[in-house]
């Protein structure tokens, strides 16, 4: 007893561990208290923490390893402008590429029905949204994931027959990836809008834009994408919500071989103002770019490592390298951060889009600490926090890039090769920088703000490694 009356009398120093609720107590009494973040494996589900632990074979290391190396040594290189209809062996007139895993269309979100609706007057399959509802109800338009298309595209997603695509070769590996242009600011198709200023825009881009970018690319050469993402790191992006250093350098490569190439393009005022005009210009060739180092990562034996996260409004899917194309998935979660003048959350979608793809390699939100300039704008709290995120993803990943570094974090590599043992280990979700779109069809984005991935993708992910590799 008089042990424990000294102990109450001492002043106090307190490692916490677990509940944040103590912490919080002890520092509002002002005892100094060093707070640790820690779970049971597998959130305490003894099946699956039994199943965690018996997926610790060296082979899966070394599977890893052979992950982790072959997206480092990716490189990716801008390379074309295409058209949907004449690289993608899937695309027919009246099929629609959307984001995240399949699903029918009465499973789909609002934001994702206007987008289509939208599409399908695009390509002028209805003439009016009222008859394409009518075609798509009735079974007249295919739907296809962008990721069996070999393509990526942001929000929405939307990839049909005569859009235009960014084509990007990993030269380490000799694949391909393709992803839709950026559309821009106001009302875009990737938020779900829908309306005539939308079809406009998306016409200009395909006929006018995309030839002469095409025809700047064939004067330019390929352009190293790694190069512009490493230098954009520095510059402060983060490469999903941030992405002004990356357009920046893009566009310095691209202006002088446009204005070489279309100095008698009457439209050549425009199409330098769109240009220079879209801080997030350079979001879509990212993502290309994210997708052509992450393929050759698929079907690795006894890797564990994630190769494509994406979400379609309602379900958040992702991959693992040992099995190919099986998606996992679970309800997708609401962002949380800032809206627009006007909304609430209320107002907004659970989250959508493949831009997921750039945290597979270490950019968006796993690279956070990276951007100061973005953290109010996504809704977090400080720079601290930040880094916070940054370092968390360190302990659910295989290793740090060698050459995406963050020089705000002593220049530490961003955390690259998400393992879903980890995050079932540590209980850590991947955090991803996102746009907000509203709920209903048609009305485009409402604010910006950090998800978080479902738990469940990554636990059915691991159960299904331990049956595949029959433990």
């Amino acid at each position: 007893m008089n042990k424990a009356n000294d102990l109450f009398q001492r002043s106090l120093k307190v490692t916490n561990l677990g509940i944040e609720t103590f912490e919080a107590t002890l520092r509002e009494q002002q005892v100094p208290t060093i707070h640790i973040d820690w779970r049971p494996p597998a959130n305490g589900n003894v099946v699956l923490a039994s199943m965690l632990a018996k997926l610790t074979d060296e082979r899966i290391e070394q599977a890893n390893q052979e992950a982790f190396d072959r997206i480092n040594q990716g490189e990716p290189l801008l390379v074309d402008v295409v058209y949907a209809k004449d690289v993608l062996p899937q695309m027919k007139k009246n099929t629609i590429g959307h984001a995240g895993p399949p699903l029918p269309w009465d499973a789909m979100c609002g934001p994702l029905k206007g987008a289509i609706l939208g599409a399908v007057v695009y390509e002028g399959l209805a003439p009016t949204l009222e008859d394409a509802q009518t075609l798509v109800e009735s079974g007249g338009v295919e739907f296809q994931s962008n990721h069996a298309l070999g393509a990526v595209g942001p929000m929405t997603g939307m990839i049909t027959y005569s859009m235009p695509l960014w084509k990007v070769i990993n030269r380490r590996f000799d694949n391909v990836a393709y992803c839709t242009f950026n559309e821009g600011l106001g009302k875009v198709m990737r938020f779900g809008a829908n309306g005539p200023e939308v079809i406009d825009r998306l016409k200009w881009l395909e006929t006018v834009f995309a030839p002469a970018l095409k025809t700047t690319l064939e004067a330019s050469g390929p352009l190293a994408l790694k190069v512009i993402m490493a230098k954009a790191l520095a510059m402060g992006d983060e490469m999903h919500q941030r992405n002004t250093g990356a357009t920046s350098l893009i566009v310095r490569e691209l202006l002088p071989h446009l204005i070489t190439t279309q100095q008698h393009n009457a439209e050549l005022p425009k199409i330098v103002q769109f240009l220079t005009g879209n801080d997030q210009f350079f979001l879509n060739i990212a993502m290309a770019a994210s997708k052509a180092m992450m393929d050759p990562v698929k079907d690795i034996p006894f890797s564990t490592v994630v190769t494509a996260m994406s979400r379609n409004g309602t379900n958040f899917g992702i991959k693992i390298s040992a099995l190919g194309e099986q998606w996992f998935e679970a309800p997708v979660n609401q962002p949380e951060g800032l809206y627009f003048p006007g909304y609430t959350a209320e107002d907004a979608n659970p989250d959508i889009g493949d831009s997921t793809i750039v945290e597979t390699v270490g950019v968006g939100g796993f690279s956070m600490g990276a951007s100061p300039a973005v953290v109010r704008f996504v809704g977090a709290s400080s720079v601290e926090e930040a880094i916070q995120y940054s370092l968390d993803m360190q302990l659910i990943t295989v290793g740090l890039s060698p050459s995406l570094i963050i020089p705000t974090m002593d220049f530490t590599g961003t955390a690259t090769a998400i393992d879903v043992r980890k995050v079932i280990e540590t209980g850590i979700l991947p955090v991803i920088n996102t746009g907000m779109a509203h709920k209903e069809p048609g009305i485009g984005q409402v604010g910006a703000g950090i998800v978080k991935a479902p738990y469940e993708c990554f636990s059915q992910a691991v159960e299904a490694m331990f049956h595949h590799l029959k433990l």
